[in-house]
């Protein structure tokens, strides 16, 4: 009998109490989801149903998207409880998208950005995005623990929806004295972010563009001698202008393995000039939202590829800012992306084809379970590698791996759900009856966030 402190009794907590999360057709999600772990190939949604672990029929897949109840906030819950131990928490906040440009019966689709797939030659794609919070590790892996992922309505904004998340998060975590540190990437606001958490115990990472300016305060006497309103904005600080970079508060040299020589410079004190705040547009001052600009210079990157470049960063939090820390945690948050990236390629996240976002929030939500399961199976699941692959110690392998050996553990495992029972044959679609077609909906495109200044060609033609 395993011990309460082993892993395979740490998993199989695990699942019991991740059965306890679904309400209705629990058992169909329940083993929907171990089909999941236990399928090489997912072409499409029914070809689960043929894994051994599933013993319910193909319509039982359809049936648990469509039907089944999920708490999500008790699966939060789960989540948050079965991190792994790490002083202090780092994690990573990234978006990413599903593809659905031929979804038109599918509602609440917007366009977004999408590097590979194009659309009328623009790298624009119509679907449902996707907001992802998981946990960061410094070991040279590409292991991370997600805890939660939340779709985005075309309308909605995303630094106020990644604030709203951490927030709910930190409620969740353990009380520590150690500040958690959440790291974006350059597609995220960073004086919005910091003015929408400036309450809560956390400090901000956010990557800048090459190209950007800030300000130092302005002197006291800063009043000019005719009069009129003080100054708001002091000095310039212009990246890409070094003669006006003024002294650093901070600098830290080290050496790395992967990076050689790297060098980090710190000014604290720093503002920009605020577009998007909360009274925009009512002729009031805007807020000064200060932080702190971190300049990291490597020697080289790993791949040795390319030359490197330099990376600008925002710091925002409670006290000063751990340089080491920083720019090694933004290193780290590229290992979201490869868990994004296993998560839609090897678990089949993005492969099915719901209609409706419910259908497909339940199905995240059962990959994140099954990925975390993974996690959880990482110590006791057996190097299942085929024969060109070099072998691997245990504590050293990859999703993928696991992923292979998970269908062993599941005979040692046992599973919650009940054994299903005959319910003999569906009556089917009444005579008679037409459904019709499906209501499309069109995708949603953003609004203008100010209007045109000017006026178009076209009135003025007009």
């Amino acid at each position: 009998m395993p011990t309460p402190t082993s892993p395979i009794a740490q998993l199989q907590t695990f699942r019991a109490q991740l059965h306890a999360c679904f309400f209705r057709r629990a058992d169909a999600l329940f083993e929907l989801g171990d089909a999941l772990l236990c399928a090489q190939a997912l072409p499409s949604l029914p070809h689960l149903s043929l894994e051994p672990i599933h013993q319910r029929g193909w319509g039982s897949t359809y049936a648990a998207l469509a039907c089944g109840q999920i708490d999500t906030e008790q699966l939060r819950d789960l989540l948050a409880s079965h991190l792994p131990p790490a002083d202090p928490l780092v994690f990573a906040v990234d978006m990413t998208t599903w593809p659905r440009c031929d979804a038109e019966c599918s509602p609440e689709r917007g366009y977004y950005y999408h590097p590979s797939r194009h659309s009328a030659g623009q790298p624009i794609i119509a679907g449902w995005a996707w907001q992802w919070i998981a946990q960061l590790s410094f070991d040279r892996d590409s292991w991370t623990a997600p805890v939660d992922a939340r779709r985005l309505h075309p309308l909605e904004d995303t630094d106020q929806t990644a604030a709203a998340q951490i927030h709910a998060l930190l409620e969740r975590l353990p009380a520590s004295e150690a500040v958690p540190l959440f790291v974006f990437d350059a597609g995220y606001d960073s004086a919005q972010l910091s003015l929408d958490l400036v309450e809560a115990r956390v400090a901000v990472l956010v990557r800048l563009r090459a190209d950007r300016c800030f300000y130092a305060d302005p002197p006291p006497a800063a009043r000019s001698p005719k009069g009129g309103r003080p100054r708001r904005h002091g000095a310039k600080f212009a990246f890409a202008d070094p003669t006006t970079w003024p002294t650093p508060s901070a600098t830290l040299t080290c050496q790395d393995d992967q990076y050689g020589s790297v060098t980090v410079k710190a000014w604290g004190g720093l503002h920009p000039k605020q577009q998007r705040h909360p009274g925009h547009g009512s002729g009031g001052p805007r807020p000064i939202v200060r932080g702190t600009i971190i300049r990291v210079q490597v020697e080289r990157v790993p791949a040795r590829t390319r030359p490197p470049k330099v990376l600008w960063l925002w710091w925002a939090g409670p006290g000063e800012p751990d340089l080491d820390l920083a720019w090694r945690a933004y290193v780290r948050r590229f290992d979201l992306e490869h868990t994004v990236r296993f998560a839609k390629q090897t678990l089949g996240w993005t492969t099915p084809r719901p209609r409706h976002p419910e259908q497909a929030e339940r199905w995240t939500w059962l990959v994140l379970a099954g990925y975390a399961q993974l996690r959880l199976a990482r110590q006791v699941a057996a190097d299942n590698r085929l024969p060109w692959e070099r072998p691997r110690p245990q504590p050293r392998l990859s999703p993928l791996r696991v992923r292979r050996g998970f269908p062993r553990l599941l005979c040692a495992l046992g599973s919650p759900a009940a054994t299903p029972k005959l319910a003999g044959r569906s009556p089917g679609r009444p005579r008679g009856r037409c459904s019709g077609p499906a209501v499309r909906h069109p995708a949603i495109k953003k609004p203008a966030t100010k209007p045109r200044k000017k006026p178009s060609t076209t009135t003025k033609a007009t």
